[in-house]
């Protein structure tokens, strides 16, 4: 049997000495505390990892990640991540980070049935669905998964504003921030979109929740 796997642990073993060759007490101290500022929601593709990317450490950003950074609203996985994240760690920040090139994306472009996973990437189509007529008048089809991929971020960001959630955080402590942003892996940079939601006045009507009766 291929023991190519043992090379994680001993990676693990050498990240562990150099953190304690620079700071004796790193890992004791971590682990008394979990204060984030961000939840990130991304991508789960192995190309694009939450820390490395933003050069943050662990401890910073709180991460949940599935195909194509879904936030669907029958999702107990996400919602259960989100009400921890904004109830109980309080982060200021929640981030839909989506990249291009994203295969759950470009599959959602096509016909092809893949199996169980066409049942999530339905959610992806649903997007497609309501933006088709500017994605359909773009020709080239890398440009054209490349805005997809950005329509997409942009309806996840407001999917997150429709949850109950969202409203009553930004209603009882004004945050957080929910921010679109797409990684780039042909140079590494991130491209923020233009779409943040940071209060009840970008919800539209028929989304918004009353306060609840006491």
């Amino acid at each position: 049997m291929s023991q190519v796997y043992m090379k994680l642990l001993d990676n693990n073993k050498a990240w562990v000495k150099e953190k304690l060759s620079k700071d004796p007490d790193y890992f004791l101290r971590l682990s008394k505390l979990q204060a984030p500022d961000y939840l990130w929601i991304g991508c789960s593709d192995s190309r694009v990892p939450a820390n490395e990317i933003t050069g943050t450490q662990p401890g910073e950003v709180f991460v949940h990640r599935n195909i194509a950074n879904m936030v669907v609203h029958t999702d107990m996985n996400m919602l259960s991540v989100l009400d921890y994240a904004v109830n109980v760690l309080g982060v200021k920040h929640v981030i839909v980070c989506g990249h291009y090139g994203c295969g759950g994306v470009l599959a959602a472009m096509g016909n092809q049935q893949f199996g169980l996973i066409d049942n999530w990437l339905r959610h992806i189509k649903d997007v497609y669905y309501l933006h088709r007529n500017e994605l359909d008048a773009i020709a080239d089809t890398e440009e054209r998964g490349r805005r997809f991929v950005e329509l997409n971020v942009m309806e996840q960001v407001m999917d997150l504003s429709k949850t109950s959630i969202i409203q009553n955080s930004w209603k009882n402590h004004k945050r957080p921030t929910i921010h679109g942003w797409v990684y780039d892996l042909k140079t590494g940079i991130i491209n923020e979109l233009n779409v943040l939601m940071d209060g009840m006045e970008d919800v539209s009507g028929v989304y918004k929740f009353e306060d609840k009766k006491s």
